[in-house]
Formats: C-alpha cells, sequence, structure tokens
C-alpha cells in the first residue's frame, strides 16, 4: 500500500491507557512525516476523514463501529488497535501498534473490504451497519410476530423476541451470542438470526449477497425498534416495511502483513485443544 501521509486519530478516552498510547503513535507519525489530527468523537461528522489517508482507531470495538460509516464514505482505512475487550476488529494490540506502526506507516499492511447492511425503513430515512441490524418490538419485554420476505418470496413468519441481520464481519458479535454462525469476512452473505423463537426449527438462514429483504410488522399495536450496530435506532412508520441490502460502500480495514482470520477468532474465543502426537 501507500505511505500515509495524512494521518487521523479518534481516540476513546475512557478506555484505560488510549490517551497516553494515542500520544505515542502521533510522536512516531510526526517522526515518519506524517500530519497528524485527532479526536474523542467516535461519530464522525461528514467530511472529517476527508484528505487523509488513514484513521487510526484506539479503543474498542463499538469505538471503531462509531467510526466506520465515515470511513466508508471517504474510502478511509481504518487502523483499528484495542484498548477495549473481545477486539475483533481492533485487531492491533497496543504492543503490536507500538512495534509495527512505523511499518504501518510505510504502507506494510493490506486492506480488507469488509462488507456492510444498508437498512431502511421509509422512503428517504436509511442508514449503514458494518456488524448488524437487530429488529425487536419498541418494549423489550414483548414478543415480535415479524413477516420475512426475499425478494419477493415469503421466507416465513417468526414469533420471536427479534432478529438479527448479520455481516459476516458481524458474525462474532450479537449473532454469535443468539447462536448463529461463523461467518468468514470474505463470503458475500447476509445471516438471519431469530432470537428465541417460539418454533425449535427455526434456526439461520444465509442469503446471497444480491438479496432484498422486506420485514413487516404483523404485531398489532406494536412500534418495532432498529438498531444498526447497537448504536443508532431508526425510526419506522407503523406500516412501513424495513428493508435490508449489502451496501454499495465497502469499510476498507487494515490488517497487518500475515493477518489470519481464524487465528484472531481462535484467540478472542479461547479455542483450545487440537491433536496432540504422544508419540
Amino acid at each position: 500500500m501507500k505511505p500515509i501521509r495524512h494521518l487521523a486519530f479518534v481516540v476513546n478516552n475512557d478506555k484505560d491507557g488510549a490517551p497516553a498510547l494515542a500520544r505515542e503513535l502521533a510522536t512516531i507519525a510526526r517522526r515518519a512525516g506524517a500530519t497528524v489530527k485527532q479526536t474523542s468523537r467516535s461519530s464522525l461528522p461528514q467530511g472529517w476523514l476527508d484528505g487523509c489517508d488513514a484513521c487510526c482507531v484506539i479503543g474498542g470495538d463499538g469505538t471503531l463501529l462509531g467510526v466506520a460509516r465515515e470511513s466508508a464514505r471517504a474510502k478511509v482505512p481504518i487502523i483499528g488497535v484495542n484498548r477495549g475487550s473481545l477486539g475483533f476488529l481492533t485487531t492491533f494490540s497496543a504492543d503490536e501498534a507500538l512495534v509495527h506502526f512505523a511499518d504501518l506507516l510505510g504502507g506494510a499492511f493490506h486492506i480488507d473490504q469488509r462488507a456492510m447492511l444498508d437498512c431502511s425503513t421509509r422512503p428517504g430515512l436509511h442508514d449503514l451497519a458494518l456488524n448488524d441490524v437487530l429488529i425487536k418490538d419498541e418494549i423489550n419485554s414483548r414478543l415480535v410476530r415479524l413477516e420475512v420476505v426475499a425478494d419477493g418470496e415469503l421466507v416465513t413468519d417468526y414469533t420471536c423476541d427479534g432478529l438479527i441481520f448479520s455481516t459476516p464481519t458481524g458474525s462474532t458479535a450479537y449473532n454469535l451470542s443468539a447462536g448463529g454462525p461463523i461467518v468468514h469476512p470474505s463470503a458475500a452473505v447476509i445471516a438471519m438470526t431469530p432470537i428465541c423463537p417460539h418454533t425449535l426449527s427455526n434456526r439461520t438462514i444465509i442469503f446471497r449477497d444480491t438479496v432484498k429483504v422486506r420485514i413487516f410488522n404483523r404485531s398489532a399495536g406494536s412500534r418495532l425498534l432498529v438498531a444498526m450496530d447497537g448504536q443508532r435506532n431508526l425510526k419506522v412508520g407503523t406500516s412501513s416495511p424495513v428493508e435490508i441490502t449489502i451496501a454499495r460502500r465497502r469499510l476498507p480495514l487494515a490488517q497487518r502483513a500475515g493477518y489470519e482470520h481464524f487465528s484472531v477468532v481462535r484467540t478472542k474465543l479461547k479455542w483450545s485443544g487440537g491433536f496432540v502426537d504422544k508419540k
């Protein structure tokens, strides 16, 4: 990749050690001749990343999710440095960032183009999600009946606590906690996972990436909540379906040379075991 000459930092000051780490990395960047700007706001205003070669996000996955929309719009790669807990998206540890940052600035990284979801709840009202779209009743304790139609074909209707529509990137988030599958980030699919369905045979359905899914609220007297990446909510009209497709925009996510997705999965999920040669 080309060298980074204009670098933005988004720093979650509530994460232990994040401000100090940002100062160290910014010093490395300036010594390498890069211009630097910084904010602690993860919900970036449109245009803030214009002219940047990369954006270094220091925090947890939630911090990165807040930056994702603007990064995708501006086509600016994100370098995620983890100061949170799991860190599936912020794959660089603090130590790795300090050791390899000069190399990253020199272009020693590659870009994963991660799929995003485009969700519309009424004409002219839509948003992007990197991980998932959650559809549920506005009242937490209430079951909801949702009818799902894919490319004009009825899939089924669900009586459940809600539905999760996940990208491959988001398959290790809420989707996984709800019993859904782990999907490789390069797979061109959408995973739909029901939350606590009242029919035991209801399981995750995998749709191709060109699908248009429409979800209708069939619960009389209820309103839906549509949550984008667990951070932003969209209002839903009483008669409007929710429409979900794969977005035209992609999130450019910087990964170090030698990055292996399942190595991250094994580490983050603490997988263990394997064949042991006793000879």
